[in-house]
Parts: structure tokens; sequence; C-alpha cells
């Protein structure tokens, strides 16, 4: 009987022990609610005729996002390029689940030092990405002077194109030595450029053709190798520095009253449409700088009444638009990024009316 009770007590006093364990860690333990993050995507099919700029201002309400939705989908490699039946994510929709889980202990609270807290990074300014860049010409007023020109290619090829060897030869004024490694860019200047009903020279339109690099460097030339070809390149074709440029370019604020025109398209075209390039004449000492936004207009005049020969100027309207891409002191390389109609040769342009 004393067995017994003694086996009973034990039994008791386990079971004492274990529903304190269990209520102390209950009460260390209470649920919270956690929140589970999630996302879906809205997909689009391109449709023909379907362009980044469009798709942005169809579903963002703003054209100049395109490089956020390229971002987005990076199977596509050239965002000016993207065909019908191709499916493009348009945005993200996140979501969140709820479930319960038991409370973690408080932590303990560290102090950082100040010194050692990470600063968040600057948020970064809207740009529009345009990767060919380096293709981009310029006109200018003197021309550059080239540092030398392409006299021979090997094989006698007729065409040179990327990956040709060729020989060039150094200008006597020129400053550059054509050391092995180095880049140049290779132009061809076209003929002065004249403002229109004028025999004013604007300046030398320079058509950038491709980039070569040195590979070794004679007594009296060196040899070279085309490393990127933009256009069709031909024996004495001329020579100057390379210059890396950014493709990212970020957007500016216009310049306030700003009225100029159209002087011609880098292909010389009679109609421009686009992401045409062409060139506009104000530059520098204008304030123009990359990433700025202008507009193209036109605006008529008309009589008042059929027997008047009063006539009023009606108010301009806006068809296209173009991003400076590149800024000489007097003229500016831009992009035509929409138009309505085709641009011609001295249309106008004006700061955008917001």
């Amino acid at each position: 009987m004393n067995f017994l009770k003694k086996i009973i007590n034990s039994l008791y006093l386990i079971v004492l022990i274990l529903l304190s364990f269990f209520y102390s860690a209950t009460a260390f333990a209470e649920p919270e609610n956690k929140i589970i993050e999630h996302e879906t995507g809205f997909y689009y099919t391109i449709q023909k005729g379907d362009t980044l700029w469009d798709l942005s201002q169809q579903f963002s309400n703003s054209p100049w996002l395109w490089p956020e939705l390229w971002e987005e989908n990076n199977q596509i490699a050239n965002p000016h390029w993207i065909y019908p039946g191709e499916r493009v994510r348009l945005f993200r929709r996140s979501g969140t689940d709820e479930i319960k889980t038991p409370k973690l202990p408080t932590p303990v609270a560290i102090q950082i030092p100040a010194s050692k807290i990470v600063q968040p990074l600057p948020e970064e300014k809207p740009f529009f990405l345009y990767s060919a860049i380096d293709h981009v010409g310029f006109i200018r007023k003197p021309a550059v002077k080239p540092s030398g020109t392409i006299f021979k290619v090997q094989k006698n090829k007729i065409m040179i194109s990327a990956g040709d060897i060729v020989y060039v030869r150094q200008f006597e004024f020129s400053e550059s030595d054509f050391k092995p490694g180095a880049k140049y860019t290779i132009y061809r200047e076209m003929a002065p450029t004249r403002e229109r009903n004028s025999h004013k020279i604007i300046g030398t339109q320079h058509y950038i053709l491709g980039i070569l690099e040195i590979l070794k460097n004679e007594e009296n030339h060196a040899s070279a190798k085309v490393v990127k070809s933009f256009r069709d390149i031909r024996l004495n074709d001329l020579l100057m520095p390379f210059k890396k440029r950014s493709a990212k370019i970020t957007l500016a604020k216009s310049v306030k009253d700003l009225n100029g025109h159209i002087i011609i398209s880098e292909e010389h075209k009679s109609l421009i449409g686009d992401h045409a390039v062409s060139f506009i004449n104000k530059g520098i000492q204008d304030k123009v700088e990359p990433g700025q936004r202008y507009s193209v207009y036109y605006q008529e005049a008309g009589r008042i009444a059929p027997k008047s020969k009063k006539t009023i100027i009606i108010s301009p309207v806006d068809f296209g638009s173009l991003l400076v891409l590149h800024s000489e002191e007097t003229t500016a390389t831009v992009l035509i990024t929409k138009t309505n109609k085709d641009i011609r040769p001295g249309d106008k342009i004006r700061t955008p009316i917001n």
C-alpha cells in the first residue's frame, strides 16, 4: 500500500512539472500574425505596330517609363525591336497572405554607432536608355581636326566591316600617336550644312561609321582592327580619338521658351519619322543639353473672314516630340521619340507646354 502511494505521489509530481513547463512556454510564445508577400503579373501579347513607348503611354500614362517596362522584360534584347506574338509583362501586382506563428522572444536592443549606419541610396532620376549612343553623329563648326585616315585594308576588300584589319596614316598636325590599344572613332565629313534659304554655313556634319583599335605602330603607319562597324566604311575615311558615351541619358528640365527648328536628319531624308536621329539649330550656347525634351509643332495663318485681307496666326499645334542626345556649341543631335505625321527639315520646335 505504501509502495502504491509512493507511485501516485511521483506521478502527481511529474504532472505538476509538465503543467508548469507548458504554461510558461505558452506565455513565452504567444501567437502573432505573419505576412507572406506574393506577386502576380499582367501580361500582354505584342500586336503589329506596338512599341514599348506606346505601351508605356497606354498602361502607365507616361511614355518616358518605357525603360522600366524593358527592365521588367529581360527577354527583349533590343528595346527598339519588338515583334507581334511576343508576350511582355506590363506590371507586377503584389499581394499578401496572413498566417499565425508563435511569437519569438523580444530581442535585446543593440545600439549601433551612427558612423556604422548605412544610409539609403538617393532615388535615381528618370532616364532614357539609348544603346546606340556611340553611333550618333553631330554638326560642329569648325570641324574636328582628324587624327588620321584609313589608306588600305587587308586583302584589298571593297567593303570594310567589323573584324577587318586596316592600315592607318597619322596626319602631321595630329596630337595622337596611335599607341597600341588606343581606340579611334571612324567618321566621314559630309558637305557643309547651310541654313535653309541662306548661304550661311551652320557647320560640318560628322557621320559616325565605326570604331577601330590600334594593333601595331610602324615607322610611318599603323595597323588596326575594326572592332565595331555601324555603317559602310571606306578608304580615306577619317579618325578621331574615341570617347565613350553613356547610354543612360538622365532626363533634364527643358529650356524655358526655347524656339528653333529641325536642320536635317542624320541620313539626309526629306521625311523624318519615329526613332530617326536629326539635328536642331540650338546648342550649348542656348543651354540645350542631353536629356531635355522638346515638341515639334506647326502654326498656320488664316483670314478671319472670306473677304477680309486681315490674317491671324492660329495657335500652334504639337505633332511630335524629341529628346536631346548630344549637344554642340550651336547645334544638338536629337532623337525623334514620337510623331503623328512626317517631320520635314525646317519644321519648328519649342519647349513643351505642360
